[in-house]
């Protein structure tokens, strides 16, 4: 009995012993670096808070640091959609940006809620040395509507939350931030001197000597009348035919994610004065399209939609949509929207001997949220051993579909991703193998029914001949 007691004593002990390693490792890690200047603009010109966030590091440090750490609270944690990072190389005109990888981390001793991400240097930094990145990252569903329900004749007022000091586990020596607003009006804002509030741009600080994890929470309630367009749901399938043809159907499940309409609509009133009698609605969106694309439909259950227009031209394709009715808060729309293309523009072999395509990621449509997004890729016949590429997390499963002639069903490979922004449109690759012989099924079956069609022909006309005798 004793010795299992000092058995379980000594390895909590060593269990705290490892944990304060880890902190101190960590902390020590965090020590060694801090930030010269900060620069954060906050664009809330729509309803995607894009924030651009300019860091000059310096390591006051002994060892060399190959990683920076970026914080987030909980507040922003849940709405995050995407973090980009890149390292500025040189001096005014002769600048240029590298990539860098972004990956989210956990750190033993982090504050409850606080999302980190890590920064890969492209080369580690040594005692004095600096260094300069410019990080992205964009928030969804961050603008709250208040009040929550409005007329037809109100504007759209929200509230958007941050703080005036960068949450941070570094020493931050000088910092900034700035907010765009959509419009000049804006109803308040909370005050942290030094604060400035001109034409249509909202200044904090600047603000000196800051340590690590400063926090000062801020709201600001303006004016956005910007379309809250958001997709609840978007399935896209992309089928593949190697007799030369990409069919691409895409289902939506629209929405107005801003301030509920309350009270009775008057088209009337609408037609007549939009800008005023439906300032928070929208009718348009605007949808990117290959420039090869043919064959457009667009319509809903009840049958097509005239109130489209397609531009096309060599370089790219615009598709405008206009549901039947204007959306205004709280209100919804479903709609397909399909169209080929032409297959050796997307499809490809690689050096191994596999196919593969190379189809591009995310919403078509400008300017809108996804909170959930499916992409289906179905295979001819006979493909196996499926795989996607894509530059970020997604979720991914097979599934088998049954079309036309088919004998052993189309493989299908199904990408989810939810949060989805339109910086996530970027091309992506799905890679198969095919057995030529396979492409021999479908003309075979389609031989075979046109003989047993023929042969009944002969045999209805036999009968006939007989009859008439």
């Amino acid at each position: 009995m004793a010795r299992s007691t000092a058995m379980k004593a000594a390895g909590l002990i060593l269990a705290l012993l490892i944990f304060t390693f880890l902190t101190l490792a960590v902390s020590s890690s965090n020590n060694q670096i801090q930030i010269l200047n900060a620069e954060r603009r906050i664009d809330l010109s729509s309803h995607i808070v894009k924030v651009f966030l300019t860091l000059k590091v310096e390591n006051v440090g002994t060892t060399p640091a190959s990683e920076i750490l970026l914080a987030f609270p909980p507040s922003q944690a849940d709405h995050l959609a995407l973090v980009k990072a890149q390292a500025a190389i040189g001096k005014k005109k002769k600048k240029s940006y590298v990539h860098l990888d972004v990956n989210p981390t956990e750190l033993p001793d982090a504050l409850n809620g606080t999302k980190y991400f890590s920064i890969s240097l492209l080369d580690p930094l040594s005692l004095g040395e600096t260094a300069t990145l410019e990080v992205l990252y964009i928030l969804t569903h961050s603008l709250e509507p208040f009040p929550a329900e409005i007329s037809q004749s109100e504007s759209q007022l929200v509230y958007f939350r941050d703080s005036a000091l960068i949450l941070s586990p570094y020493h931050i020596k000088q910092q900034t931030i700035f907010i765009k607003t959509p419009s000049t009006r804006v109803e308040s804002y909370t005050r942290v001197e030094p604060t400035k509030f001109s034409g249509r741009e909202l200044k904090y600080g600047p603000y000196e000597d800051r340590p690590p994890y400063s926090f000062s929470p801020v709201i600001v309630h303006l004016e956005n009348n910007s379309p809250f367009a958001v997709v609840e749901e978007l399935l896209r399938e992309v089928e593949i035919s190697h007799w030369g043809n990409l069919q691409i159907t895409e289902h939506y499940k629209l929405a107005h994610a801003g301030a509920r309409h309350k009270g009775v609509f008057s088209r009337v009133d609408y037609q007549s004065r939009p800008s005023i009698k439906g300032a928070s609605s929208f009718k348009h969106l605007l949808a990117s399209l290959p420039p090869s694309v043919h064959s457009v439909y667009y319509r809903d259950e009840i049958g097509n939609i005239s109130s489209s227009h397609l531009r096309t031209d060599y370089r790219k394709s615009e598709l405008e949509i206009e549901p039947r009715y204007p959306l205004f808060g709280g209100w919804k729309a479903t709609f397909v929207i399909g169209y080929g293309l032409p297959l050796e523009d997307f499809l490809f072999e690689s050096p191994d001997g596999k196919r593969y395509l190379n189809f591009s990621f995310g919403c078509p449509l400008a300017q809108t949220v996804v909170n959930k997004l499916t992409i289906k890729v179905v295979l001819p016949e006979g493909s196996k051993d499926p795989s996607a590429a894509v530059p970020f997390p997604v979720e991914q499963h097979l599934e088998t579909k049954y079309s036309y002639l088919d004998v052993v069903g189309r493989t299908v490979l199904v990408l989810e991703k939810k949060n989805v922004v339109p910086e996530h449109i970027t091309p992506f690759q799905v890679y198969y193998t095919f057995k030529p012989i396979f492409m021999l099924a479908e003309p075979l079956m389609l031989a075979s029914v046109f003989f047993l069609f023929f042969m009944a022909c002969v045999a209805y006309l036999q009968i006939d001949i007989s009859i008439r005798k």
